[in-house]
């Protein structure tokens, strides 16, 4: 499928290129919440938007064709570094780390105002982002990998801008389906839920049977 790679890059050459490209996202999230809630004057953002184009004019030169995918290393570490819940690269992402357990995945993560939906609220396509990722990551966890196939999301309540966590567990296996099941937390309990079922699309399941076409 077209997105996936699969390279030889070693864990040095990995970590080279986090050290060269995760500050710059940072900064960009940071810039983002700045966007939003600076109140500097006119002349000031004038001169950030001429250090801004400057940035842009340096990025520019030169720039991959197409979006960053998926890329699997023979050597190293797994990259989804453009993806919108867990891309290192991407600053449009929290992002999340995601710890897996042996039953379940977790993670502890802060939402700024870049996110918000109701006056401080997390929007609520932005919780079912989250959630989608985190239950398609129970199930990649669980030895049973997929691609969304439905997602159904309940708010129980208005998750606020801040401090949060997510958890998700697969509940059980059909075949090429796996239903996982999620949730939301602030410091007061249950904020959103969510329950999915993933699916191994047709490509994958032919290039499980035939691993030889990764080595």
């Amino acid at each position: 499928m077209s997105g996936y790679q699969v390279d030889d890059a070693t864990v040095e050459e990995i970590e080279t290129e986090r050290a060269t490209y995760e500050p710059i996202t940072e900064a960009t999230r940071r810039l983002a919440d700045l966007c939003i809630r600076s109140q500097v004057d006119a002349a000031s953002t004038a001169r950030a938007l001429e250090h801004l184009q400057a940035a842009i004019d340096v990025l520019s030169q030169d720039v991959a064709e197409g979006p960053y995918g998926l890329r699997h290393s023979r050597q190293g570490p797994t990259r989804p570094w453009g993806n919108a819940v867990v891309g290192v690269r991407n600053p449009v992402a929290p992002p999340l780390k995601v710890v897996h357990e042996t039953d379940h995945v977790w993670s502890d993560f802060e939402l700024s105002s870049a996110y918000e939906g109701p006056p401080s609220l997390v929007h609520g396509g932005v919780s079912a982002l989250i959630l989608d990722q985190l239950l398609g990551e129970a199930a990649a966890a669980a030895g049973s990998p997929g691609m969304t196939g439905t997602l159904t999301v309940r708010y129980r309540r208005g998750t606020p801008l801040g401090a949060l966590r997510a958890e998700a567990r697969v509940e059980r296996t059909e075949g090429y389906k796996t239903f996982a099941v999620g949730q939301i937390c602030d410091a007061e309990g249950v904020c959103v839920e969510a329950e999915g079922v993933f699916i191994l699309p047709r490509w994958a399941r032919s290039e499980q049977e035939q691993p030889e076409r990764f080595e």
